[in-house]
């Protein structure tokens, strides 16, 4: 089956973009080398996305416990963020997309939460790709939050138990106003998902693939988006 072939093309893509330091050292590169690399094809599928009419794509960024790494690797993986959410603003809003942060941005430097503000500011009214950027971003502790807060609602005698749904609990989520993906791939060749979206992707359809995140070309997409095509959908049904 082709793309063209298809009609089923998913909503909402959610990727877990791996790899970049085992392509670095793959390439006798710096590990840097590879976030540079997979910064740039992240910018390609951004794109392709938006050509292929998926309406929300969410890119795990940078995870909660990824603060546990060394510093300075976390510290030239900030100033990378900073220049690409800086650099590629105006592009953004000239391709009609709409930036959303989801994560726990109190870690942040200011001058790094400015510019990530800034660019959701000046996308908020496209109409185009939603692409949410999961940034400093971890599944439990959004689920803690969302407990803490109906906790709250609780005991003030705002909320009742009665009240408490699936869809009421979703709505104190991050993504509360975001599809479920309907896609998560994953890349460089590991299975699992890593804290992310752990209450959205309930009926997820998983894609994995060996291809390390900087060599994750448009059309590998494309192959994903086909095999996406080829399933049957049934929701446990």
């Amino acid at each position: 089956m082709s793309l063209k072939s298809t009609n089923k093309i998913p909503k909402h893509i959610a990727i877990i973009m791996d790899g970049n330091g085992r392509w670095a050292k793959l390439h006798a590169l710096p590990k840097i080398s590879g976030h540079r690399k997979g910064a740039e094809i992240a910018k390609k599928i951004i794109l392709h996305a938006q050509k292929r009419k998926i309406q929300y794509l969410t890119l795990y960024t940078f995870s909660s416990e990824n603060w546990g790494r060394p510093l300075g690797e976390i510290n030239n993986l900030m100033s990378l963020i900073k220049y690409y959410v800086s650099k590629e603003r105006e592009s953004l809003n000239k391709h009609n997309i709409k930036v959303k942060i989801i994560g726990d941005l109190t870690k942040v430097s200011n001058d790094l939460r400015s510019e990530i503000d800034e660019v959701v500011s000046v996308t908020a009214d496209n109409t185009g790709l939603t692409l949410v950027i999961a940034f400093s971003y971890g599944s439990r502790d959004e689920i803690l939050h969302a407990v803490r807060s109906i906790a709250k609602l609780y005991k003030s005698q705002e909320i009742s138990l009665n009240d408490l749904t699936v869809e009421k609990f979703s709505s104190y989520l991050d993504t509360c106003d975001i599809p479920d993906p309907d896609l998560l791939i994953r890349t460089s060749g590991e299975y699992r998902i890593s804290n992310f979206l752990l209450w959205q992707l309930a009926y997820t359809e998983f894609y994995f693939t060996n291809v390390h995140w900087p060599d994750f070309i448009p059309e590998e997409l494309d192959k994903a988006l086909i095999e996406f095509g080829n399933r049957e959908r049934r929701y446990g049904k």
